[in-house]
C-alpha cells in the first residue's frame, strides 16, 4: 500500500516534469522525459535550457522534486519506523513488568487490608 502511494507520487511528479519541459522548452517527449527523470533523481538537466519560461519552470521543478523526494522517503520508511517504535515500546513494557514484585498491580503500591 505504501509502495503504491510512493509510486503514485513519483509518477505524478514525473508527469508534471515531462509536460512542463515539453510545453516551456519545446523538447520532444523523449527529451522531456529524460530531463524530468534526471531532475527528479537529483542528477541535473541533460539539455541546456534556452527560454526564460523554461528556466523558471526548471527552478521550481527542481525545488518541487526535492520535496517529492523527501515525501517518498517518508512514505516508504514510515511503516518501518512505526514497527520499530512498537517493538521498543513492548520491550520496555516487558522489562518494567519483570522489575515489579509479585502481587504489585501496575507498579503501584497497594495498601494492606
Amino acid at each position: 500500500m505504501f509502495e503504491s502511494a510512493a509510486g503514485a507520487v513519483v509518477l505524478g511528479s514525473l508527469a508534471i516534469g515531462v509536460l512542463g519541459y515539453h510545453h516551456f522548452e519545446h523538447l520532444s517527449w523523449l527529451d522531456s522525459l529524460l530531463n524530468a527523470s534526471m531532475i527528479l533523481s537529483s542528477m541535473g538537466p541533460v539539455n541546456p535550457i534556452q527560454t526564460d519560461a523554461g528556466k523558471l519552470f526548471a527552478s521550481f521543478y527542481a525545488l518541487f522534486s526535492g520535496v517529492a523526494f523527501i515525501t517518498v522517503i517518508g512514505v516508504l520508511f514510515a511503516p518501518v519506523a512505526h514497527r520499530l517504535l512498537h517493538r521498543f515500546h513492548l520491550q520496555f513494557v516487558e522489562e518494567d513488568e519483570a522489575r515489579r514484585k509479585p502481587g504489585d498491580s501496575a507498579g503501584r503500591k497497594t495498601n494492606p487490608p
